[in-house]
C-alpha cells in the first residue's frame, strides 16, 4: 500500500516508481492513495484523474494490481495494525531487496507513507527503468473525461495555429514555499512568509530572497518572462497558453506579459464553464488538463524547474524531443538585472539571452549524473533516455 505525496506531476513520477519497486519485489500494489492533505487540499482520488481499468490492464504480466486492500487484510486496518514507513529516499535496488523485502515477509502487508524520489535517478537495471517509462507513457492514462477535455483544448489552439505551453510558476503556494519575492510589495512578500511559516511540511523557514534568486532557485516573475520570451524572438502575435494556477498578484503582475503578446489564453477562456464546473476545487485535474497541452505544444516553457517542468519536458523526449526551452535562470537573472538598470541595451541583451538558451531547446542528450548527490542530478523523469532510444 502506498500513499502519494504532493502535486499531480509528483505523485505520478512516485506512482511509477512504486510499480516498478513492486514488480522488482514481486509483490501486489493497491491502487495507490493520493494526497489529500498538502496545501492544494485536493480530494481527488486515483479514479478521479487517472483510467484505474486502463492502468490494472496495461500491467497485467508485469505487476499484480488490486483496487483495494484483499479482505483477509481489512481487520489489520480497521485494528490499526499495518505497518507503515516512509522508504529512505534515492535508493537503489538492493535497499528494497535487502531492507524491505524482510519487513514485507515479516508483516504480510506493508504501507509506504511517502513516495517522492524513493527511486535512484541512476545505476538501476535497465529493465527497470524501462517500466518507469512504461508505466508513465503507456499505464497512466487519464480519465476519459480529462482526455476529452484535454483534447478539446489541444484543438481549439491548433485551429489557431502553432502555440506555446508556458508552465508560469508564479502561485502563491510556490512563491511561499521559495521564499521568492522578487518583485513584490513588503506587504505581499510579509504574506507569503507568514504563509511558509504556517505549513509544518515546508521544511525551510529563513530564505534569502535575493541570493536564492541570484543563485536562479526562484521562477522567473511574469515581466522576466515576457523579456526573455520577446528576447527569444517570439512576435508579438504568439499565441500563449498559460499552464498555470492562479498567478500571484493577479492581473497587474501579467501586464506586461499581457502588452507584450496580446495572444495569451487559459484554460478558463477556451473551456465552458459547465465543462470546468467539474473541476473546481481539484487543482490536480486542472493540472492533469494543462498536463496535456504541455505535452502536445508547439513549444513548452516552464519558468521553474519543478515536478511538472521535469515530467512534461521528459514526456516530450519521449514523444520525439518536442521543443522545450529549459530556463537558464542564474544567468538570465543577471542580464534582466543589466538590462532593468539600463547597463546592457536590448539587442545585446537579447543576443546573451539567445547565446544561453542555444543548447536548452530539449535536444538529445545524457542525463547529468552527480555521484553521491542525488537531488542535484538530473531527475530521471526530465530525461529518461534509457527509454529514449
Amino acid at each position: 500500500m502506498v500513499s502519494c505525496n504532493g502535486g499531480l506531476n509528483q505523485m505520478r513520477a512516485a506512482i511509477c516508481d512504486m510499480v516498478a519497486i513492486s514488480r522488482y519485489l514481486n509483490l501486489t500494489l493497491v491502487i495507490p492513495e493520493l494526497d489529500k492533505a498538502s496545501f492544494w487540499a485536493d480530494p481527488s482520488d486515483f479514479k478521479d484523474i487517472f483510467d484505474v481499468d486502463h492502468f490494472i490492464k496495461s500491467l497485467q504480466g508485469e505487476v499484480k494490481i488490486v483496487k483495494e486492500l484483499p479482505h483477509k487484510y481489512l481487520d489489520r486496518i480497521r485494528k490499526d495494525e499495518i505497518f507503515s514507513m516512509p522508504p529512505v529516499s534515492w535508493s537503489n535496488e538492493s535497499y528494497y531487496s535487502s531492507q524491505i523485502l524482510p519487513l514485507v515477509k515479516k508483516h504480510k502487508v506493508i504501507h509506504f507513507s511517502k513516495t517522492d524520489s524513493r527511486l535512484a535517478n541512476n545505476g538501476l537495471p535497465l529493465w527497470l527503468q524501462s517500466i518507469r517509462c512504461r508505466v508513465n507513457y503507456e499505464a497512466l492514462k487519464f480519465t476519459p473525461l480529462i482526455e476529452r477535455l484535454g483534447r478539446e483544448l489541444v484543438n481549439i489552439l491548433q485551429k489557431k495555429g502553432p502555440f506555446v505551453a508556458l508552465h508560469l510558476r508564479y502561485e502563491m503556494d510556490m512563491l511561499a514555499f521559495s521564499g521568492c519575492t522578487h518583485g513584490c510589495s513588503d506587504e505581499e512578500a510579509a504574506q507569503l512568509t507568514k504563509m511558509r511559516l504556517a505549513y509544518p511540511w515546508w521544511k525551510e523557514k529563513v530564505i534569502n530572497s535575493v541570493q536564492k534568486r541570484l543563485d536562479g532557485l526562484c521562477p522567473l516573475t511574469p515581466e522576466e518572462t515576457a523579456l526573455v520570451l520577446k528576447a527569444l524572438g517570439f512576435q508579438r502575435d504568439t499565441q500563449i497558453y498559460i499552464a498555470a494556477g492562479e498567478i500571484y498578484g493577479g492581473n497587474q503582475r501579467m501586464d506586461l506579459l499581457h502588452t507584450t503578446f496580446p495572444n495569451i489564453v487559459r484554460k478558463e477562456m477556451l473551456l465552458s464553464q459547465e465543462d470546468l464546473k467539474l473541476f473546481q476545487n481539484h487543482s490536480s485535474q486542472m493540472a492533469a488538463l494543462d498536463y496535456l497541452v504541455a505535452i502536445n505544444s508547439d513549444v513548452f516553457v516552464p519558468t521553474y524547474d519543478g515536478n511538472m517542468a521535469k515530467v512534461v519536458s521528459g514526456h516530450r523526449r519521449y514523444l520525439g524531443y518536442r521543443k522545450t526551452i529549459l530556463l537558464d535562470r542564474q544567468k538570465l537573472v543577471g542580464l534582466l538585472d543589466q538590462y532593468n538598470n539600463s547597463t546592457l541595451d536590448w539587442v545585446l541583451f537579447a543576443a546573451r539571452v539567445q547565446e544561453i538558451e542555444s543548447e536548452l531547446m530539449g535536444a538529445p542528450r545524457q542525463r547529468k549524473v552527480i555521484a553521491e548527490r542525488p537531488k542535484e542530478e538530473e531527475y530521471f523523469y526530465a530525461n529518461p533516455v534509457e527509454c529514449l532510444a
